[in-house]
């Protein structure tokens, strides 16, 4: 049997993207339903830091890029939403550290790149002097009179706890957050007088149609196959995705203090050398974190198998922080995707991307912290669509009885044991 039904807004996809304007566009008065294959945040919401930046990385060369520039508001819009005060409220997120911290090891190269990045943010960085040190220096130097080279600065960024994050967001709607097996885009029938994209649903033995006023793609790596089977009515144009591939490490490890920092190398590009975030373990034993981490050593890292680049991230925690002991440490490393529109050269996306397609919307945030920008860039298209489209209705209600709930994923650090 196939059920037919009609929506106002379907999304396609639940990480941070889905979520996000799941919650907005659900506080705007629209009928949504949210759609999720696998399990929430399933792939680059949870394998993401969960580091809320304002661009400081992309402009170690000195020079404020678009990137930069487009980044530099979201840490407060972020703060606005995490004190019930944006458009999105976040209360009861957790927030892993309340600031990120940049090391520059001491090196001239190292120390005119950072130097460069701070006059270029000025305002948005601060050197430290020893005495205001993060916990994970200040207790190395308490314990082992180690004193760190080079220069600790505080930047306007934090960390907030990935799975806490989709969980306050699910948490509100999750009457409206369905699992499927598959789904896919096709025209509808010539007889239905309209170009309008169908929605086919298939869970279990259910086939479901669904005629929706805006279908919103926010699958992230899954968006590409999804266009890909979609026989888009004449005029328009699919956009494509590229791909930026990640080698990722986690580390189980004992120390007092968690590390939540850049540290900046010598290397002529502008990406860090390793970019550090401290997750707590669900079966923690006393004084353990989970390290992860991100930086150059992960995207030079997809060259190398698994045991080659947990032997290099071995020797780089090391070098660059001889007084934590790693003798008993775990270690862990996965490849993962991030999935962008395509930029020529494969350079970086600038902001958010949103493009129309008909009645369907193709999205990629393209980092955690441009979910605002992506927000306000899909309401303002629907706002402007719904004062001449008057086909939505408010059957997802119905859509979502005829579907299981979706469930959150486990986050990849998690593997670690």
């Amino acid at each position: 049997m196939i059920h037919k039904t009609s929506v106002q807004v379907v999304i396609v996809g639940g990480g941070i993207a889905g979520l996000w304007l799941l919650d907005r566009l659900s506080n705007q008065g629209m009928d949504v339903v949210l759609l999720e294959k696998n399990g929430l945040g399933n792939k680059q919401t949870l394998s993401s830091q969960g580091i809320i930046h304002g661009g400081l990385k992309y402009a170690l060369n000195g020079v404020l890029s678009p990137a930069s520039s487009a980044i530099a508001g979201m840490p407060e819009r972020w703060r606005a939403c995490l004190d019930g005060r944006g458009e999105v409220d976040l209360r009861g997120t957790r927030i892993l550290s309340e600031h990120y911290y940049m090391w520059s090891t001491g090196s001239m190269r190292s120390r005119l790149k950072t130097f460069l990045g701070s006059k270029a943010l000025r305002g948005r960085i601060d050197a430290l002097p020893p005495a205001e040190y993060p916990a994970f220096f200040s207790e190395a130097m308490s314990r082992d009179k180690v004193k760190p080279g080079g220069t600790v600065y505080k930047l306007s960024d934090f960390v907030v706890d990935t799975p806490s994050l989709l969980q306050t967001l699910a948490s509100r709607w999750y009457q409206n957050i369905r699992h499927c097996d598959h789904v896919q885009l096709e025209q509808s029938s010539q007889d239905a007088g309209h170009q309008n994209t169908l929605l086919r649903i298939q869970s279990g033995t259910q086939e479901i149609v669904v005629d929706a006023a805006h279908i919103i793609l926010c699958a992230g790596e899954g968006n590409e196959d999804l266009l890909a089977h979609w026989q888009a009515p004449a005029g328009i144009k699919k956009p494509a995705m590229q791909r930026r591939p990640l080698h990722m490490v986690s580390v189980r490890v004992k120390h007092a203090a968690p590390a939540y920092l850049h540290c900046i190398g010598d290397s002529f590009g502008m990406t860090p050398r390793l970019t550090i975030t401290s997750h707590p373990c669900l079966d923690s034993r006393d004084g353990e974190w989970i390290w992860y981490l991100g930086g150059d050593i992960a995207e030079s890292g997809v060259h190398r198998d698994a045991q080659s680049q947990q032997t290099m991230a071995h020797k780089e925690l090391s070098a660059l922080f001889p007084w934590v002991d790693f003798s008993d440490a775990s270690w862990h490393s996965f490849f993962i995707n991030r999935a962008e529109p395509h930029v020529a050269d494969l350079q970086r996306p600038d902001n958010a991307y949103v493009e129309e397609c008909g009645n369907v919307i193709v999205c990629w945030p393209t980092k955690l912290t441009l979910s605002p920008n992506l927000g306000d860039r899909v309401s303002a298209i629907l706002a402007a669509r719904d004062r001449t489209d008057t086909s939505g209705n408010t059957a997802g209600s119905h859509l979502a009885t005829l579907l299981a709930p979706a469930n959150l994923s486990t986050p990849p650090w998690e593997a670690i044991r």
